[in-house]
C-alpha cells in the first residue's frame, strides 16, 4: 500500500492469467499471447501457447535467456525469465523464473522463498517447479 497526497493506492504484481506479465498468461491458442507487444515480429522466437499446461501458458521459443524480454513491451514487471525446454520437448521456451538469483534481483518486496514468490507475484495456486528439461532444467512459476 502507498499513500500519496492523502490518497491510498494498493500496488500488485501478478502473472499467469492476467495482464501484469505476458509470459505465463492463460491461453488456448498462440494468437491470444503477447497482445502488449506493438510489433510482434520483434519477439525473438515463435509465439506459442503451451496447451499441455493447465489453462495454457503464453510463451515463445528461444535459444538463450537473452531472447526472453528482448522485444519492446514484451516484459512489463521486471521479473526475470529463463529459456528452457518444457518437459520432454526439444524446443526451448521462455518462462517466468523462480530461480534464487532471479528472485533476488526482481522487485520482490522482500519475498525470497521460491513458492511464496510465485504465489504472491504469479498466482495463488502456482508454485516454483521444474521445467523438466533434463540437463537444461530450470525453475519457473507454474
Amino acid at each position: 500500500m502507498r499513500v500519496v497526497h492523502g490518497l491510498t493506492f494498493t500496488l500488485a504484481f501478478a502473472a499467469c492469467g492476467n495482464s501484469a506479465e505476458q509470459a505465463g498468461s492463460a491461453c488456448t491458442m498462440a494468437s491470444q499471447c503477447y497482445p502488449g507487444v506493438p510489433n510482434q515480429s520483434t519477439i525473438h522466437g515463435t509465439v506459442t501457447c503451451l496447451t499441455q499446461y493447465q489453462g495454457g501458458y503464453c510463451t515463445h521459443t528461444c535459444t538463450t535467456d537473452a531472447d526472453c524480454c528482448a522485444a519492446g513491451g514484451e516484459c512489463r514487471t521486471g521479473f526475470k525469465e529463463v529459456c528452457s525446454p518444457f518437459e520432454n520437448q526439444s524446443a526451448m521456451y521462455c518462462f517466468l523464473s523462480c530461480e534464487s538469483a532471479d528472485i533476488m534481483s526482481a522487485p520482490n518486496g522482500g519475498v525470497t522463498d521460491p513458492n511464496a514468490y510465485c504465489q504472491h507475484y504469479a498466482g495463488s495456486s502456482l508454485t516454483c517447479r521444474s521445467t523438466g528439461g533434463g540437463s537444461a532444467n530450470r525453475h519457473f512459476c507454474g
